[in-house]
């Protein structure tokens, strides 16, 4: 049953002309005070959703409900979501404050009360020093915080952000994810949040949602999506598995379950692993915590196994080394 500000998408399509489908049959409900991640490579039709939830883009076929009501016929102001653009989009001939009181000025709200709210909303995203201040003085992270200050400061039942942390190094990108999960709790507000980045949606999301070729490929938690995937493709694009082919059944097998076995060792070193390949290694990674071995073989695909430093240093191995590749059958994971 809808309530409490549910978002429910039920069979929506967009297309473009008769031969271009950038979305097709979406159907999802996203809970009330969620973090969901729409996830997926470019041009799989996320933002093009995203913005038929704002609606910034009509919908060709479904419907959208925002607690119950439908919001398809709506313009993006009645909507009772608000939109934080990937480029911020921030008014350079506006300081700081007037960028975020922006939206309540259209509304007629007196500048003092509109001052206020900005002042709170700065305040909330840690931006009180910077009110006085345009755009070109703050660093991209400080503008991001402005752009969700500005966001945010129409109440919406959903935030919808467009790939918010594409345009901030790897150092900040880290930080500010945190700051969003903090201030999605904080508010209580469901965030929809474009991404294509796994790491992002893995350490952000309630639930990720991940799209492949306009249609949805798999939802469900980051742990569901990540340890369970449905598909090949769900395997490959989260990334850390390998997808094993077996008498024409297709495995999906984590990195970190994969194990490099002397190439003579067999089953007898350890009965719990099976060891059912051997190749050559061709590459080796270092990657602080772990070292990554990629394996090549006559008769398989790259088999990619993760090891710490300190299973790795136990007995070391060089590119054009033979070895085994082993696994424990219950880690196979069967793909449809």
């Amino acid at each position: 049953m809808a309530g409490d500000n549910q978002l429910i998408l039920e069979k929506v399509c967009k297309q473009y002309g008769r031969d271009i489908v950038a979305v097709e049959n979406f159907t999802q409900s996203f809970d009330a005070s969620s973090y969901v991640c729409l996830l997926g490579p470019s041009g799989c039709g996320k933002t093009t959703t995203l913005r038929m939830i704002a609606g910034h883009e009509t919908v060709s076929s479904g419907d959208i409900t925002l607690d119950g009501v439908s919001i398809c016929k709506l313009p993006p102001a009645k909507r009772g979501t608000a939109m934080m653009f990937q480029s911020y989009a921030l008014f350079p001939h506006l300081t700081v404050r007037d960028n975020v009181a922006f939206s309540l000025k259209m509304k007629k709200v007196d500048k003092a009360e509109r001052h206020r709210k900005a002042d709170e909303l700065l305040d909330m995203v840690d931006m009180q020093g910077f009110a006085d201040r345009l755009p070109e003085q703050l660093s991209g992270g400080q503008q991001q915080r402005v752009a969700l200050a500005r966001a945010l400061i129409t109440e919406p039942a959903i935030l919808l952000l467009d790939e918010p942390l594409s345009a901030l190094d790897p150092f900040l990108r880290i930080r500010m994810r945190s700051e969003l999960a903090r201030l999605q709790k904080k508010l209580g507000i469901t965030f929809i949040h474009v991404t294509h980045s796994q790491d992002e949606a893995l350490a952000l999301a309630d639930t990720i949602v991940l799209m492949n070729d306009a249609r949805i490929e798999q939802s469900g938690s980051p742990h569901q999506v990540f340890n369970a995937p449905q598909t090949e493709f769900v395997a490959r694009f989260m990334g850390g598995h390998n997808v094993l082919d077996m008498e024409g059944n297709k495995f999906a097998l984590r990195t970190d379950k994969t194990r490099v076995l002397p190439a003579a060792a067999g089953t007898q070193q350890n009965t719990s692993w099976q060891q059912h390949k051997t190749g050559i290694v061709s590459y080796v990674e270092y990657l602080g915590r772990s070292v990554e071995l990629t394996v090549s073989g006559d008769d398989f695909a790259d088999v990619t196994a993760s090891l710490t430093d300190e299973e790795f240093n136990l007995a070391p191995c060089q590119p054009g080394d033979s070895v085994g590749i082993g696994w424990n059958e219950n880690d196979l994971h069967a793909l449809s």
